[in-house]
């Protein structure tokens, strides 16, 4: 092979990242694809989350408060509006025979089951973010070695071993590994921060619930006419 052809054609190809994209072996290319769509999907995930969670957290500390100085939510929607009406259902539903011990303990598990449900929705989305985490680098490893290997095969088919030769297969075979760490990187701490911040959400909200509910358990005469009234 003429030493000069090498580099001729290594100085032709584009090493753009859409460049490299579109020159890519097709099994690469694939790789490339399925990365950018877990990466649009992770950050849609994430601007989601964010906005939901943030408002959970204010919730989550309203309620707190509210409850600590003898108050009661009175919240029309979201989570602190699902999880007082629980334990108002709960409370309305008494049985003369049962221990305030009973009480309470049936009231509180009311609020709970009402703040597992919220819970549970704000998680969705999340498993993907750490399915994302873990599996994107190994895709983009994938694509690493397939582009290495045809790299290897320009190298034996050119009988030139020259960087020229199988400089532009390693820039693509790179390439998907840096898309596997842009989507991994990003997922992870996502998931990190949302399962912190969601566990503090539901912490707060749980200690809201334990004095709420030894307050309702205790206290029936008042709720009683509370109850009357409306």
């Amino acid at each position: 092979m003429d030493p000069t052809t090498a580099p001729a054609a290594a100085a032709g190809h584009d090493f753009s990242f859409l460049g490299l994209f579109l020159q890519a072996d097709p099994i690469v290319k694939g790789v490339m694809i399925l990365l950018v769509l877990a990466s649009v999907v992770s950050w849609t995930i994430i601007i989601e989350k964010l906005v939901r969670i943030a408002g959970a957290r204010r919730q989550a500390k309203a309620f707190a408060r509210l409850v600590a100085t003898g108050g009661m939510p009175e919240a029309r929607s979201g989570i602190s509006a699902r999880v007082v009406a629980a334990a108002q259902e709960a409370w309305r539903d008494q049985d003369p025979s049962e221990s305030r011990a009973e009480r309470r303990e049936r009231i509180e598990r009311a609020m709970r089951a009402a703040l597992t449900l919220d819970m549970k929705r704000l998680q969705i989305g999340l498993p993907f973010l750490a399915s994302s985490g873990s599996a994107a680098p190994f895709i983009g490893l994938f694509g690493t070695v397939w582009g290495i290997m045809n790299s290897f095969s320009s190298i034996a088919k050119s009988q030139d071993t020259s960087l020229a030769v199988v400089a532009p297969g390693i820039a693509e075979a790179l390439f998907a590994t840096a898309i596997g760490l842009v989507v991994a990187i990003p997922a992870v701490l996502a998931y990190n921060k949302f399962s912190s911040d969601l566990a503090k959400v539901q912490s707060a909200f749980v200690a809201g619930i334990g004095i709420l509910g030894n307050r309702l358990a205790r206290d029936r005469s008042h709720h009683a006419r509370s109850a009357a009234a409306e």
